[in-house]
């Protein structure tokens, strides 16, 4: 079949498994025209280890610091005329690339949140790998099957407390609209902390924990987003924000628990990139297409594997990480310096339909977007008929 992409509102249901071949090889290039990260781990298990950030640590990790590396995800395999979501291309072709170099890789497919792949986890990594020396936590999912009590908790993306009145981007229309977001109610709250909240990454530290497979020194990381006080209502101070203090608190507490082998738990703050998971949040995306035009005009912009590279050899394993009162690693330095989000503030009252090609980097943010799904990438023949289920990628 002849893959093209296909957009229903912020989601593409295709993915092409050339495109997304090239764009881990995109990544691993940059990473090794980078040098090696000077002390970094070399056992890892990564919690979301297909597409975004959760990705680029792993490709950083790998082919960073030599690490052998077990990654975690949940995608869809292809099957009759379907292609696989982008993850599943994502892993067979870094888990190749990985071999080729001469490392340890495996993936296992399934339901993180779940006791049962927590399990298989534990025995591979007793069999493999013996012990890991770093847990990089970076699962996004909208649902999440609670595994001791079996109840189902969907989280939502909402305001806290009263309406929210706000522009926001369709991508597709290339048009600039306003939005009502109704604020979420107690038991929104609640779901929403159930899923993207730090209790599963307090899970995982136990499983492993109490497996005797964390090495001394071990160390684990989980991503968040903090932004400016333009996304705070529908992020900080809404429903995500309640979910991602969660995982200060569950930070704190594993700290406390890997005190013992001299180990540390923090949460890393990083910027704004195009995920599957930012796309879905009203705001954002136009947020995210000024700050695009904004922080490249300054010099400033970082993709998201020239990002992560930064967190690991910066901050996780350099000499210079930038940790606040709450301590948790800042690496949103770039995009809260008060050059660029003056120039925020002074574009987002202004912006709209008729000046979006000025102010904004619309295809930049169109391109990004497209990349996730492997669509847009250069040298890649998008005319080629393939089997979706293409084995070597």
């Amino acid at each position: 079949m002849i893959i093209k992409p296909r957009i229903r509102g912020f989601i593409c249901t295709t993915a092409h498994p050339r495109g997304c071949a090239a764009n881990v090889d995109a990544q691993i290039a940059y990473v090794t025209s980078q040098g090696g990260v000077a002390g970094g781990p070399k056992r890892v298990l990564l919690v979301g280890a297909s597409s975004g950030y959760g990705l680029a640590s792993r490709i950083v990790a790998a082919f960073g610091c030599e690490a052998a590396t077990l990654g975690v995800s949940f995608e869809k395999a292809p099957r009759d005329s379907r292609t696989a979501s982008a993850g599943w291309y994502n892993n067979r072709a870094f888990e190749a690339r990985a071999r080729a170099r001469g490392l340890y890789v495996e993936t296992l497919d399934g339901d993180a949140f779940s006791d049962a792949v927590k399990q298989q986890a534990i025995e591979t990594i007793a069999a493999d790998l013996g012990q890991i020396d770093l847990l990089v936590y970076s699962l996004a999912s909208p649902v999440r099957q609670h595994p001791r009590t079996g109840q189902l908790h969907r989280a939502v993306i909402k305001p806290l407390g009263e309406s929210f009145h706000v522009k926001t981007l369709n991508v597709d229309k290339a048009i600039v609209q306003t939005v009502d977001l109704a604020p979420a109610d107690e038991a929104e709250t609640a779901a929403t902390v159930a899923v993207m909240g730090g209790e599963d990454w307090e899970f995982w530290i136990d499983a492993l924990a109490g497996a005797g497979l964390l090495a001394d020194g071990c160390r684990t990381v989980s991503y968040t987003y903090i932004g400016s006080e333009l996304t705070w209502p529908i992020y900080w101070h809404a429903t995500l924000g309640k979910a991602k203090e969660d995982l200060d608190r569950a930070a704190r507490a594993i700290n406390a628990q890997l005190g013992d082998i001299g180990g540390r738990a923090q949460v890393a703050v990083l910027k704004a990139v195009v995920t599957q998971a930012s796309a879905a949040i009203p705001v954002v995306p136009l947020y995210n297409a000024l700050l695009f035009d904004v922080m490249k005009t300054q010099g400033s912009h970082e993709a998201c594997i020239d990002h992560i590279y930064r967190l690991f050899g910066t901050a996780l394993y350099g000499g210079s990480p930038e940790v606040d009162e709450a301590g948790r690693l800042r690496l949103d330095a770039w995009e809260l310096a008060a050059e660029v989000q003056d120039e925020m503030r002074r574009r987002w009252p202004l912006v709209s339909t008729g000046n979006l090609g000025e102010l904004a980097d619309l295809e930049g943010y169109r391109a990004d977007f497209l990349k996730l799904f492997g669509f847009g990438i250069e040298g890649v023949d998008y005319d080629e008929d393939l089997d979706p289920a293409l084995s070597e990628l």
